[in-house]
């Protein structure tokens, strides 16, 4: 099992004590996250006279809105790579038939080969042939 970290970290100019499975790095960049959103908010008009709960219900929307996006983007990078994955599939299966066919052209370039030699040889005995009955 993991073992449980603990990090202080500095939140809104408040140190809080976080705690979890992930590393102190984790801790620390959720801390740094916090922070940053808050900053954005910060610099939007009026928000700093609005009470501490509308400010809070604020920071959740906008946590709530960037999760919300990158999960749609996850979903978008999901179906593109199983799309690729399915193209992949496709190309593989299409250069094994293709390696297929070359095969079974090489083989019928080999039979031709010998049934030309063949044809050849036997061309060679009825000139010989005819040859042998002209003399005659």
């Amino acid at each position: 099992m993991a073992t449980k970290n603990t990090a202080q970290v500095l939140i809104g100019g408040k140190i809080i004590t976080l705690s979890g499975y992930e590393s102190k790095e984790y801790l620390q960049k959720v801390a740094s996250y916090m922070n940053n959103k808050l900053a954005e908010l910060s610099e939007l008009p009026g928000y700093s006279r609005q009470p501490m709960e509308t400010k809070h219900t604020l920071l959740s929307l906008n946590i709530a809105d960037d999760y919300f996006k990158a999960k749609k983007q996850a979903e978008v990078y999901e179906q593109d790579l199983q799309l690729k994955d399915k193209e992949m599939y496709d190309l593989k299966h299409e250069l094994i038939s293709l390696q297929v066919q070359i095969e079974n052209s090489k083989k019928e370039e080999v039979s031709i080969d010998e049934e030309k030699a063949r044809l050849e040889g036997k061309i060679a005995e009825l000139e010989k042939e005819l040859n042998e009955l002209l003399s005659e």
